[in-house]
């Protein structure tokens, strides 16, 4: 997919929308600075991601799930290629994996990617049409943690689709081999470098319950940051 393609959201703070034009729980209505997605138009993307997913994978195809961020995303997008199978009559066989990867705590970076990922597990991909379905691409260092030990396994293919991906500078995205930065195959939305929590994007496990995908502010870093009391 190339980068035209993915939703371009926009930089500058004054177009994302504001929190009293949406419904927003009460106890996060103080941590919130904006809505920068709403849940009706992640929905909607994540629709056209089915489609371009069916359109190139004809199947079989094992959907792995990077809990726990990933979770939704993937349920919604796994419904979405399930429904389109179902209307088209493309079949699309689905099976479906779950790894654990975890490497934030507050909103920066502890420099060690977690997985929950054995080699015996890892050895049921051997062969296999891979999707990895992630929720978020910051500097990309999990998920080419994740898929470089993956590919020790040989996988048929290897493909990842992400809800978001982050406008990063240059030189600050993990590279692959041969230098270049890593571009995942399937993109949601591209946006600011801006922390953002809901649509189970967490912060400290807080506000994976908000239906939109909003920017956690000050306040909202002080309320919920690791060891507070809430």
């Amino acid at each position: 997919m190339p980068a035209s393609l993915w939703t371009d959201c926009h930089t500058d703070a004054s177009r994302f929308i504001p929190l009293a034009h949406l419904s927003v729980p009460s106890h996060y209505a103080d941590s919130l600075s904006d809505i920068m997605i709403p849940h009706g138009l992640i929905k909607d993307r994540i629709e056209k991601l089915a489609q371009d997913i069916v359109g190139a994978n004809p199947g079989p195809l094992v959907v792995v799930c990077v809990l726990k961020g990933g979770h939704l995303f993937f349920s919604d997008l796994v419904a979405a290629i399930k429904r389109l199978r179902q209307s088209s009559g493309v079949v699309v066989p689905l099976s479906y994996e779950f790894i654990k990867a975890k490497s934030y705590v507050d909103d920066s970076s502890t420099g060690t990617v977690r997985l929950s990922l054995t080699d015996a597990d890892a050895e049921t991909f051997r062969g296999k049409n891979i999707l990895v379905v992630e929720d978020i691409l910051d500097t990309g260092h999990t998920l080419t943690t994740l898929l470089a030990r993956l590919r020790l396994f040989n996988p048929a293919s290897l493909r990842v689709a992400v809800l978001l991906l982050k406008k990063l500078p240059s030189g600050r995205r993990a590279t692959i081999e041969g230098g270049a930065e890593y571009v995942p195959e399937y993109v949601g939305f591209a946006v600011p470098e801006k922390f953002v929590v809901g649509y189970c994007l967490d912060y400290n496990e807080h506000f994976r319950d908000l239906d939109h995908i909003a920017v956690i502010n000050d306040h909202g870093k002080a309320k919920f940051a690791k060891g507070s009391k809430v």
